[in-house]
């Protein structure tokens, strides 16, 4: 079922750029294309000491950046601040297995955002912090942080970046921000499934720090052919994951390596081979290597489209239980970004090994994301997210945990008393999967109001429930949100 999925995917996508490349010899999209935000932007920050930086259209396809669909904005440095504030009624709460207390949700967050321009130096940084309070008493008050830092330093030829996203959540951020605010995957790229840092996926309430740090280089070799090479430690963290808690879900850290040949091959195509290495080490003493090999092709007009899609073997050794193994699969991603002149779409698809968000330790994953956004007159706004992901046990159970944590009609919760024996779940694959749709409005120059709507399910196979038949495996949550946001005029930095 996971490669008809894949090629399932794979034929939208492919699909979405036939409907889009007879469009390729058309004019440049309106200039009537929406603002993102109703506030003018400060006056540009030009000087001696801050010149206005290179803006690369078209940066290589095996990088971490991606080219700007959106008008080119004047470069400037600025310092902005925001106050978010919202509140969702929820079918289910505690995110439970077959779960259905309606409660509420209220946040109360403050943001900054800061980008500061020298000369060969840009810095960027997004800050999200607050609260969030749940209206159940196991629940109560829970914090919220998330910032996203990237900074750049250019010369001749080329240029450093050195990123990172932070977060610490109540519960899993994948289809989890009901909100229209946040810094989740700002300093990523388009990566963020091959590099880690995240959580596919989530279960109860249980906080998690999730962070991601890269350090990527671009060297330009020729007019046509550059370089790019990247480094990257993310970790999953669970709080709150003792045995006398009721919780054993599973932490990792992951290294990541990847070097990557870029080449021009004509006025919007680009050809690339890219090497890579992913490093998973578990908190069940579970680790394991894998390599990458990809080609990747990519087509791009500026300012309207970037089509990208990369394939090739992934190979992964294995110690299971003393001996080598050595499995072969199939990596690979494609996405397609297109600016209509009024729509602005982003799909993506990555079939990558992942960390398993808690649950296995290793998980094989498809993981498909639709985004869309179109104004509705002058000052309304619809936005519509789409995800899912499939995710398989990469490292079977041995022998001694299924005997342990197997559930059975004597004894349906395995591991009560000493949840560590049972890290995860015995389950072999779990969906998770959302929707959500919503409407905002501008409120003269600085505030913006919304509202929102999300459907999430979470499911495991039946493998979950063991030998004691039918039971409870799957949550599903109803979202409601309004909320309001204040964002002032940016302050000019000079």
């Amino acid at each position: 079922m996971n490669i008809y999925r894949s090629m399932l995917v794979l034929f939208v996508l492919v699909a979405g750029l036939n409907s889009v490349w007879g469009q390729d010899a058309s004019n440049p999209q309106s200039s009537a294309a929406p603002q993102t935000e109703p506030s003018q932007p400060p006056v540009p920050a030009y000087g001696p000491d801050s010149p206005a930086p290179t803006i690369n259209d078209n940066p290589p396809i095996s990088g971490i950046d991606m080219p700007n669909l959106q008008p080119h904005a004047a470069p400037l440095s600025y310092l902005q601040a925001g106050a978010h504030v919202s509140e969702s009624v929820d079918s289910n709460v505690e995110n439970n297995l077959g779960g259905s207390q309606v409660s509420s949700i209220t946040d109360a967050l403050g943001s900054l955002e800061l980008q500061r321009l020298w000369s060969n130096y840009d810095l960027s940084l997004d800050y999200l912090g607050g609260i969030g309070y749940y209206s159940v008493g196991e629940v109560g008050l829970r914090q919220i942080e998330e910032l996203g830092v990237n900074q750049k330093i250019t010369w001749k030829r080329g240029e450093l970046g050195i990123r990172d996203a932070f977060s610490y959540q109540p519960e899993g951020t994948f289809g989890g921000a009901y909100g229209s605010v946040g810094t989740e995957g700002a300093a990523l790229g388009g990566q963020s499934a091959f590099f880690g840092g995240n959580a596919l996926g989530a279960l109860g309430q249980v906080p998690r720090i999730m962070n991601l740090t890269l350090v990527d280089v671009v060297e330009n070799l020729t007019p046509k052919s550059s370089v790019t090479v990247t480094g990257g430690y993310g970790f999953v963290h669970f709080l709150d994951n003792e045995p006398d808690a009721g919780n054993a879900f599973i932490g990792n850290t992951q290294i990541t390596g990847e070097v990557g040949y870029d080449r021009v091959l004509g006025p919007h195509d680009q050809g690339a081979l890219v090497y890579g290495y992913q490093g998973f080490k578990f908190s069940t003493q579970i680790d394991f290597h894998s390599h990458v090999i990809q080609l990747m092709w990519g087509h791009r007009i500026s300012g309207r489209m970037d089509f990208v899609i990369g394939a090739g073997p992934q190979f992964t050794e294995l110690d299971l239980n003393g001996s080598n193994d050595l499995r072969i699969t199939v990596a690979g991603r494609a996405s397609l970004r297109y600016q209509f002149p009024k729509t602005s779409l982003d799909l993506s698809y990555d079939h990558y090994i992942t960390n398993g968000a808690g649950f296995f330790s290793g998980a094989e994953s498809d993981v498909a994301r639709l985004t869309a956004t179109r104004p509705m007159g002058r000052v309304w706004t619809a936005f519509a997210d789409f995800g899912y992901s499939r995710n398989t046990r990469f490292i079977p159970e041995t022998a001694l945990q299924i005997a342990i944590c197997t559930p059975t009609a004597t004894n349906p919760n395995p591991g009560s008393l000493n949840p560590a024996e049972c890290p995860g779940t015995i389950a072999n694959t779990y969906d998770y999967g959302f929707a959500g749709a919503g409407v905002r409005r501008n409120l003269g120059r600085h505030f913006k109001v919304y509202a929102s709507y999300q459907f999430n399910e979470l499911s495991f196979d039946t493998s979950f429930c063991g030998s004691t038949g039918p039971c409870s495996r799957i949550s599903q949550r109803n979202v409601g949100t309004i909320g309001l946001d204040w964002i002032p005029r940016p302050i000019r930095l000079d």
